[in-house]
């Protein structure tokens, strides 16, 4: 028997944290996690799956419309949001529960309690049990950055966006990210007043050029208002609870929410990794290396805690890696090329691979093959939005290197399409493929 209480120690039960935990433990291993707020961790409780549904929910304010079009005799309809926003929360919960199911058929031990790292091989809970472990895994995840000033404690960020009271009437939402384009296309579907502020020039720094200028067109045609260069001064409650929100470079708004969506900073504050000789970098995040370890050797990070790339699937893939590497036998590493990437704005953004700056900086030669079209739906519903895809190839050897879209299903479609870029296929290869009629994925088959 091992003089540890557990073979490994996992702090944080989301999507990496879960992964790690129960992959281990079928290798055999003693596992027990530490969450101290809801199995799940952030995508499942309070961002992709609760967002996700949310988009769903907004869609119909633009499919009820439409359907008129298609001869569906539609009357003027009612948005409940706190119907939706109940709904929502039940299927967090279920999911919540599954999760835990999960854990507990592998035999997996959750305490439901905040742990801190205080030693190479020691744990320390809420109540000061301590606990030993030869390994311990950190998966705290991420947590929304509030910048600070005057007034920045009236704002709320996407932790809190999914149990609101109300639907607000007018919302500011600070930040060019996904997170603020997402949040931006939902209220403004569901009938709210929305400004995007942004202390920069650009939204979705990181996209290709076109599709992020593309969504700036739409929102803007959707009645979305943009402030760029626009840092905050002060926030000021009203004394009918609403806020004036004072910028510097353009006139106060008034808003009856502040949603701050500046980033995203890892979550190790109070971990105790410092004192126990973990390295961290200058946003917090924990230093690993390809195999998930740090500094220490018998403790490992995995996800958002480690700053590497923010995805879901990046945080399973990792846990799914350590466990396999260090339980199973199996060395795996994480091969980080071509992660796919969407964006579930109005419409979404899906993309893999290079962009076009990118490509011209790494590669030097490229050809740029485009298509911007209308989808047939949006022709019978009398919608001038268009969608436009882009595919970026290398022309010294017509390797595709590069897929950005955005339009009806991008995401959907993107996913498929991620696979040949991931296999290294040409331009050829797509030539060579037999369209698909008719649909919106056939344009990257048919692109001139």
């Amino acid at each position: 028997m091992s003089d540890f209480d557990y073979d490994l120690f996992v702090i944080g039960a989301g999507s990496g944290g879960v992964r790690a935990s129960r992959v281990a433990a079928s290798h055999g291993a003693r596992v027990a996690v530490a969450e101290e707020h809801r199995v799940g961790g952030t995508c499942v409780i309070r961002g992709c799956v609760p967002k996700k549904l949310l988009v769903y929910g907004a869609h119909f304010a633009e499919d009820l419309k439409d359907a008129r079009h298609f001869g569906w005799d539609v009357p003027d309809c009612h948005f409940d949001w706190q119907r939706l926003r109940d709904n929502v929360l039940s299927e967090v919960t279920r999911l919540e529960g599954l999760y835990g199911q999960t854990l507990d058929n592998h035999k997996v031990t959750v305490l439901k309690t905040r742990a801190t790292v205080v030693g190479p091989q020691k744990v320390r809970l809420a109540d000061g049990t301590e606990l030993t472990a030869e390994r311990i895994l950190v998966a705290t995840g991420g947590w929304p950055f509030v910048p600070e000033f005057p007034g920045s404690e009236h704002a709320i960020t996407s932790n809190e966006v999914f149990h609101l009271d109300s639907l607000p009437k007018r919302v500011v939402i600070a930040g060019g990210g996904y997170i603020a384009n997402e949040f931006a296309g939902i209220f403004n579907e569901f009938g709210s007043k929305v400004t995007i502020v942004n202390r920069g020039d650009a939204i979705l720094r990181g996209y290709d050029e076109q599709i992020r200028d593309r969504l700036l067109q739409i929102s803007m045609t959707k009645g979305i208002e943009f402030r760029f260069n626009a840092p905050f001064k002060s926030i000021e409650k009203q004394d009918d609870g609403s806020l004036m929100v004072h910028l510097e470079n353009c006139d106060p708004i008034a808003a009856d929410a502040l949603l701050v969506a500046t980033g995203r900073v890892p979550n190790t504050k109070g971990l105790g990794l410092e004192a126990a000789g973990v390295e961290l970098d200058k946003d917090g995040a924990v230093k690993v290396d390809d195999n998930n370890q740090s500094s220490v050797p018998s403790i490992y990070a995995v996800g958002d805690v480690t700053n590497r790339i923010q995805l879901t699937p990046v945080a399973i893939r990792e846990g799914q890696a350590f466990a396999d590497s260090v339980f199973g036998g199996k060395p795996t590493t994480v091969d980080y090329a071509n992660v796919p990437s969407a964006v579930f704005s109005h419409p979404p953004i899906g993309a893999v691979g290079m962009t076009e700056a990118e490509a011209r900086n790494k590669l030097g030669a490229v050809r740029i093959y485009t298509s911007d079209f209308r989808a047939m739906k949006n022709v019978l519903a009398g919608r001038n939005e268009r969608a436009l895809y882009k595919m970026v190839v290398n022309a010294a050897t017509d390797q595709v290197v590069g897929l950005h879209m955005i339009g009806p299903d991008a995401p959907e479609i993107l996913q498929a399409a991620a696979v040949a870029v991931k296999a290294g296929l040409t331009k050829a290869d797509f030539d060579a493929t037999i369209a698909l009629h008719p649909s919106m994925a056939e344009e990257l088959v048919l692109l001139k």
